[in-house]
């Protein structure tokens, strides 16, 4: 009864460990998109509105911003996923992120 306890025990600590190990070259090329995307310059949005009820009439409004180290730093958005790359899979990525589907370039 006690081995099985340790047993249980164990294996959370094991998937935490199995989920830290490299993961194929071309989700970590999908992953890394962003993280170059952020690299290129700050992302934000901004919510506006008027809602009313019973209490009568109220204005509502949220700004969410996110902004990068990388973009801090002035990083070059290439560099920046190829170290990504690098980091999560153990290897250098197949395709330049300018050949990545879904990559925007600079705006």
């Amino acid at each position: 009864m006690i081995a099985q306890a340790r047993r249980v025990v164990w294996l959370p600590l094991v998937a935490v460990v199995a989920a830290c190990g490299p993961i194929p070259v071309d989700q970590a090329e999908r992953v890394c998109l962003r993280d170059a995307d952020l690299a290129q310059g700050p992302r934000g949005s901004i919510a506006m509105g008027v809602g009313s009820g019973n209490s009568g009439t109220r204005g509502y409004g949220g700004i969410e911003l996110e902004i990068s180290g990388d973009y801090l730093r002035g990083r070059d958005p290439s560099e920046v996923f190829s170290r990504c790359v690098q980091r999560r899979s153990g290897q250098m990525p197949v395709r330049a992120l300018a050949d990545q589907p879904g990559w925007r370039g600079a705006t």
